[in-house]
């Protein structure tokens, strides 16, 4: 039987103009994918995974982007240079999306119902109950019941995982035949990433849906994917099947690749060493109801009563699923969000400093937030953002001495010093994860929380 090839990337090619002249980030680019099939893009960070899948859909910053060659065929028909109005057609209909960063994919401004709906809306032509009845089913398929009662919600009310399957059901709604999921699991806990994969996989074989996978994780490409490439400096240095790819890889940039997947044991640390962070009957409540005079009526209680400590060089995992209260307790016992309890460090208690003796004692503890892209200002250079603890904490250091120490943070999470004075939206998804690690760790702190 005739293979259907539903999505057919020939010698693609995509530039950017850059104020120092124009920058080529993907070169040469081919691929296919047939019905029912999974294809993944590996690669490090900027190696032009998601800027590829972005071009799919046309998506890319023109004409600040370009591509001086290359097409991208689907039904029979080039997508690039094609008009907004015949994209659009395409974008959420025959062509899903699931975005790499849920947080800032997701408009602030509407509820989840609102945003789920909006496909339905704009390429069905669904009355306002009939958009209601299948946002209710996309969210018992993306594993959201309890959000069926909160239909309202707005997505900074959301977990990071629940947040990320809102835009997973978003991307589902037309039941498109094309589906590019952009580190589709990164944000969800094991047992919901599990589902999710399960789910897309299920969905896949019932409508014969074609997949585009851009991933870091080797564990979801040998679980999805049929045929893998591999990307690096925008160009596909080794692809096949997955099986083989992975079991006979031929080039050293796969080997290396391969080997890099995280092992071993966590260091020792000194467990007579007293606690530096200590929790102790932590809760954290927040208002759900008011009564009409704007006074509390219920409450939801996020975190609940819990202790732990830490101790200097102690790895502490704080597990489990979307939505349990995970990274409320860790803004809780940084002191970033009000809570009830004990919390000390270094055996100060935190709830009897002074404003200005808590933001002193910022610089020991610093955290690194769960969505890099919403954490970092649009409107500052990385150098800024990477120097910003400098120019707080201290603020007596020259300018060549604090520039020095930028430098040498951006060297250490594998960032090249050169791209210091470029803005956060030129960087891929895994670079501004490590801008907002040299952000962390510039100040030398003694406790750093990983979201």
């Amino acid at each position: 039987m005739a293979k259907e090839v539903l999505i057919d990337v020939k010698d693609l090619a995509i530039d950017f103009k850059t104020p120092n002249g124009v920058f080529e980030a993907v070169r040469d680019v081919s691929f296919e994918i047939e019905k029912g099939k999974t294809l993944a893009l590996v690669g490090e960070s900027g190696s032009g995974k998601s800027i590829t899948a972005l071009s799919i859909l046309q998506l890319l910053p023109y004409p600040m982007a370009s591509h001086p060659k290359g097409e991208i065929v689907i039904d029979d028909e080039n997508v690039v240079g094609m008009s907004e109005r015949r994209i659009r057609k395409i974008r959420g209909n025959k062509v899903g999306m699931i975005f790499q960063e849920p947080m800032t994919s997701l408009n602030p401004l509407h509820n989840i119902e609102k945003q789920i709906s909006e496909p339905l809306f704009l390429h069905r032509g669904y009355s306002k109950k009939q958009a209601k009845e299948r946002v209710l089913e996309l969210l018992d398929l993306v594993g959201l019941p309890m959000l069926k009662s909160r239909l309202g919600a707005f997505p900074h009310e959301l977990s990071g995982g629940q947040r990320q399957r809102v835009m997973i059901a978003m991307a589902l709604a037309n039941e498109p035949d094309i589906l590019i999921a952009d580190e589709p699991t990164t944000a969800l806990d094991v047992t919901v990433q599990a589902q999710i994969l399960d789910l897309l996989l299920d969905i896949q074989k019932k409508l014969g849906m074609a997949i585009l996978l851009i991933t870091h994780d080797f564990g979801v490409v040998k679980k999805m994917a049929h045929k893998v490439c591999v990307m690096k400096k925008g160009n596909i240095v080794e692809k096949g099947l997955t099986k083989t790819v992975f079991s006979k890889p031929k080039h050293d940039y796969t080997k290396m690749l391969l080997d890099s997947e995280p092992s071993g044991s966590p260091k020792a640390y000194n467990k007579k060493a007293p606690a530096i962070l200590m929790g102790e009957n932590v809760k954290v409540s927040f208002v759900k109801d008011k009564t009409f005079f704007g006074r509390a009526k219920n409450f939801v209680h996020a975190v609940n009563d819990i202790s732990l400590d830490l101790k200097p060089g102690e790895t502490l995992g704080i597990v489990g699923e979307s939505g349990s209260g995970k990274t409320t307790l860790a803004m809780a016992l940084l002191k970033l969000i009000g809570s009830e309890g004990r919390i000390k460090f270094e055996e100060r208690e935190l709830s009897n400093l002074s404003s200005k003796e808590m933001r002193a004692l910022r610089s020991d503890f610093q955290v690194v937030f769960q969505d890099p892209y919403g954490s970092l200002s649009p409107r500052m250079t990385v150098a800024q953002i990477i120097a910003e603890g400098l120019t707080v904490h201290e603020p007596n250091l020259k300018k060549k001495e604090r520039d020095a120490r930028v430098v040498s943070i951006m060297e250490e999470v594998g960032l090249d010093p050169e791209t210091r004075h470029r803005y956060p939206h030129e960087f891929s998804g895994g670079q501004r994860q490590r801008i907002s690690i040299a952000r962390a760790m510039i100040l030398k702190p003694k406790v750093v929380l990983l979201d």
